[in-house]
């Protein structure tokens, strides 16, 4: 005897991104602001005076991807717990990715789902991390292998947050909006090359482009079955690299910036990309001061990681290669003894 159970439903996760100053908002629920103690001595008095709610409560925790943990999303969940949140209480994240992800996957899992608002407050999580509904937190065998997919209600990217921006966290998300140029907009990429991104207004179209670019994505892909996986381009190398630093020698956006060059010199063997657009992205990235090299220690540990990563699958490792600037492509079918030719000239070569 076979029973189906009729699932099929039409779900709307659709919100906004909305960019420009913070406005007021008033929620008729119980509110917890997750954020850290950095971001709580800039930003919380500046969140707090544009934010009305039944109740607020204030959870802080430790920053920083090694702190990007079950344990303090549990400690997240121990304080909601204690305040007696209920289905229709809201989490807001105030803070840069790792607040973002901790934050979103505690509303994912409590109650088996509650809403949350994000609020980012680094360029590389207003340009990317904040949007699209990726929540989780790292472990020992890699970095996001735990999460889960939960829109939030609401973004708001305000460019206020950026006026206490450490400059090497600047170029951080920098590297995050060259990455989308260079995936689906040939044109933007020539905009960005000759643009000021350290220009306010100059930065605001650029937040603006990358969100758009990130929207018309995710809304074909929401799930990461296809195309969204193209937003990965220069995390399968970044990560690995993230792992074996152990989330303390890099950024995420210098992990991403060392990524895509080696994923560049994986497409220019086969044909993707050519020197000249090898250089030309290089030049980019080291104009905003990212690192653009990386030397491996252990060539068999680095590839083998790879099969962590979650686009791979059983024995194939799915590579996103750039083809030439404007376009990109997925790739399972890259030969083990070509992508390790490609690392060996990371093992071999020293910072230029």
């Amino acid at each position: 005897m076979n029973i189906d159970i009729q699932l099929k439903r039409e779900i709307d996760n659709s919100y906004q991104v909305h960019i420009g100053e913070l406005q007021n908002m008033h929620i008729d629920a119980k509110v917890a602001i997750i954020t850290n103690p950095k971001v709580s001595g800039l930003h919380l008095h500046y969140l707090l005076g544009r934010l009305s709610a039944k109740e607020i409560y204030i959870i802080t925790v430790e920053d920083g991807e090694q702190f990007k943990t079950l344990s303090n999303v549990e400690k997240i969940l121990n304080n909601i717990f204690e305040h007696k949140f209920n289905r229709s209480s809201v989490l807001i994240a105030l803070g840069g990715g790792v607040i973002g992800d901790m934050t979103g996957f505690a509303a994912s899992i409590y109650q088996r789902g509650i809403n949350f608002i994000q609020i980012p407050t680094t360029l590389l999580s207003q340009v990317d991390a904040s949007v699209g509904g990726k929540t989780g937190v790292n472990n020992a065998y890699g970095k996001n292998l735990i999460g889960t997919f939960h829109q939030p209600i609401a973004v708001y990217v305000d460019p206020h947050f950026l006026s206490t921006l450490p400059e090497r966290e600047y170029a951080a998300g920098i590297a995050e909006i060259v990455k989308m140029a260079i995936c689906f907009d040939k044109a933007f990429f020539e905009w960005l090359e000759s643009a000021d991104l350290h220009d306010k207004a100059v930065m605001q179209e650029a937040i603006a482009k990358s969100v758009q670019t990130k929207a018309m994505v995710i809304s074909q892909d929401e799930k990461e079955k296809g195309l969204r996986a193209a937003l990965n381009y220069g995390h399968t190398f970044g990560h690995v690299i993230e792992n074996e630093t152990a989330y303390t020698q890099y950024l995420h956006g210098e992990t991403v910036s060392i990524g895509m060059v080696i994923a560049n010199e994986l497409a220019s063997r086969l044909g993707l990309m050519n020197e000249d657009e090898l250089q030309r992205i290089k030049a980019f990235l080291r104009k905003y001061k990212l690192p653009v090299d990386y030397t491996i220690s252990d060539l068999d540990a680095f590839y083998t990681a790879f099969f962590l990563d979650k686009k791979s699958a059983d024995s194939a490792i799915t590579f996103i290669l750039p083809e030439h600037i404007g376009a990109v492509e997925l790739r399972d079918d890259v030969s083990k003894e070509t992508v390790m030719d490609v690392l060996k000239m990371f093992a071999e070569k020293k910072s230029e």
